[in-house]
C-alpha cells in the first residue's frame, strides 16, 4: 500500500473511533436537557427536534455556497460562470467543497429524519452529537482539501462515519421493531 493509502486509512480509522466514541458517550452519559431534547416527544416533536438541530448543517452548506459565490463575485475569470470557461484553482477547491458537502448534507438530513422517528426520549441526544461530528469533519475536509487525499481523509471520513451512525443506529432500532 503507497504512503497516501495507508494515511487515508490511518486517518479514516481515526475518525471511525471518535465517531464510536463520541456516541457512545452521549448516548450513555450526556444529560440531554444540555441540548434541549423534548420530554417524552411525539413522532412529530422528534422530527422538529431533528430539523432544529440539522439547521447547523444547512448553515454550513449556505457558507459554503457563499464561498463559491464570493470566489465569483472577485475573480474575473469565474464571473462568467462554468458553462463558459473552467474554474480557477482556487474556485475548484471551494466548488469541490461545495458540491460534497451538498451530497452529504441530503444524506446527513435525511438520515437524521429517519433516525429521529425511532428514537425514543433521551436517546434524541445522539442528534446533535452526531450534527457535531458532521460539521467537524465538514470543517476538517474543506481544510484538508487543498492539501490532497490524505489531508482531507479524516474529515470525509468523520462525515461518513456521523452518516453511517445514524443509518446503522435507525436501521438496528427498525429491525427490533420500532
Amino acid at each position: 500500500m503507497t504512503r497516501e493509502k495507508t494515511l487515508i486509512a490511518l486517518w479514516s480509522a481515526a475518525a471511525v473511533v471518535l465517531t464510536a466514541v463520541a456516541v457512545t458517550v452521549a448516548w450513555l452519559a450526556v444529560p440531554p436537557h444540555w441540548f434541549g431534547v423534548p420530554a417524552d416527544p411525539g413522532v412529530a416533536d422528534r422530527l422538529a427536534y431533528a430539523l432544529k438541530v440539522d439547521l447547523l448543517i444547512l448553515l454550513w452548506l449556505a457558507g459554503c455556497v457563499r464561498v463559491v459565490a464570493s470566489i465569483r463575485f472577485r475573480s474575473d475569470a469565474d464571473r462568467p460562470g462554468s458553462a463558459y470557461a473552467a474554474p480557477s484553482p482556487r474556485l475548484s477547491v471551494a466548488a469541490a467543497v461545495l458540491q460534497n458537502s451538498l451530497e452529504q448534507t441530503v444524506l446527513a438530513i435525511g438520515s437524521h429524519l429517519v433516525l429521529a422517528t425511532v428514537l425514543r426520549g433521551d436517546e434524541l441526544i445522539i442528534l446533535p452529537v452526531l450534527v457535531g461530528i458532521y460539521l467537524i469533519g465538514r470543517v476538517a475536509f474543506a481544510v484538508g482539501y487543498p492539501r490532497g487525499a490524505a489531508a482531507r481523509a479524516f474529515g470525509m471520513a468523520l462525515t461518513g462515519g456521523s452518516l453511517i451512525a445514524a443509518l446503522g443506529i435507525a436501521a438496528v432500532l427498525i429491525c427490533l421493531g420500532r
